[in-house]
């Protein structure tokens, strides 16, 4: 079901997802339909922002502009004719700092760099789409020697997760929906493809369950 397009190696994260979907489907399977899409439209979700917030104005520019998380959006489908995505897992991959290697050439320190501030275009973007809920499906894994205990980086990455504690899950929103944090897992070290399945695993079926208990089973679909 997982479709995207794929460079010579398959990454981690989509395998992770591979494994993520192959545990929904066999806990849920005669209950949701999954999808997964590689990008979540501009206009896709402003549509559904004016749906849920039909007295707010909500503006975007370009039919073309859209986010596109590492791992996609893994979503279950409404019943036909629903026009409204129901995520149960948004995951990004963000690797910084190349300081240990040119070390290990015996080149000096570069200032470090900025790949996870680009996450912050989506992060609003993404909260803004699922403020209708209660729940913030988000999960980015970051590894490299910019996230080492001793860094300053770390209170950048804090800051994206509105100072929630760092490699801990919040899926649900705290303080009346105030603060839907979203899950960052960063350490110096790759995370490996078992332990990001281990986490996603856990979001997604949460998920599920929420959905299930907002809407009710017979809101989604089931079809194979």
């Amino acid at each position: 079901m997982i479709n995207v397009t794929s460079k010579k190696q398959e990454s981690d994260i989509i395998k992770a997802l591979r494994q993520v979907e192959a545990c929904l489907n066999g806990k849920f399977a005669t209950k949701i339909s999954l999808a997964h899409e590689k990008q979540w439209y501009l206009k896709d979700i402003v549509a559904e922002l004016r749906h849920t917030y039909p007295d707010t104005t909500f503006h975007y520019h370009f039919d073309s502009s859209s986010i596109r998380p590492d791992g996609g959006i893994l979503h279950i489908r409404g019943k036909p004719g629903d026009k409204l995505m129901y995520p149960v897992l948004i995951a990004e991959v963000k690797n910084q700092g190349t300081n240990d290697l040119r070390a290990e050439e015996g080149l000096p320190k570069q200032a470090r760099g900025n790949a996870i501030e680009r996450l912050g275009k989506n992060l609003i973007g993404l909260r803004a789409a699922l403020m209708r809920e209660a729940i913030f499906p988000f999960v980015c894994f970051g590894y490299g020697c910019d996230f080492e205990a001793d860094s300053s980086i770390l209170d950048r990455v804090s800051t994206m997760a509105m100072f929630g504690e760092l490699n801990k899950t919040y899926l649900h929103n705290e303080e009346g929906g105030k603060f839907n944090r979203g899950s960052f897992y960063f350490r110096p070290n790759p995370w490996s493809v078992g332990e990001m399945v281990d986490v996603m695993a856990d979001i997604a079926e949460r998920a599920v369950l929420y959905y299930f208990s907002k809407y009710r089973e017979d809101h989604f679909d089931k079809s194979s």
